[in-house]
């Protein structure tokens, strides 16, 4: 379900808002869409999101970087990319 969510996130960067506030964001895709990174920054404050998406054969695997992982979910689920 998360992947979802990462796909709808273009490559690069892009800008979103996210409760009622605008981010800067920045998608890496590696090993042939088998990893993402992501990080989002609050633009006119200190708020940023990190994470690390893997699909291995077996499942798929989300690393966010020092934060809650319910942070990340949040955020990958409401953001509204403009």
């Amino acid at each position: 379900m998360l992947l979802e969510y990462i796909k709808r996130i273009p490559e690069g960067y892009s800008e979103g808002i996210y409760k009622n506030i605008k981010y800067s964001i920045t998608k890496e895709t590696f090993n042939k869409g088998k990893s993402f990174k992501i990080y989002g920054k609050e633009l006119q404050g200190n708020d940023f999101i990190s994470l690390n998406y893997y699909i291995t054969s077996t499942s798929e695997l989300l690393k966010p970087c020092e934060m809650p992982e319910q942070k990340v979910v949040d955020f990958l689920e409401n953001i509204v990319i403009v």
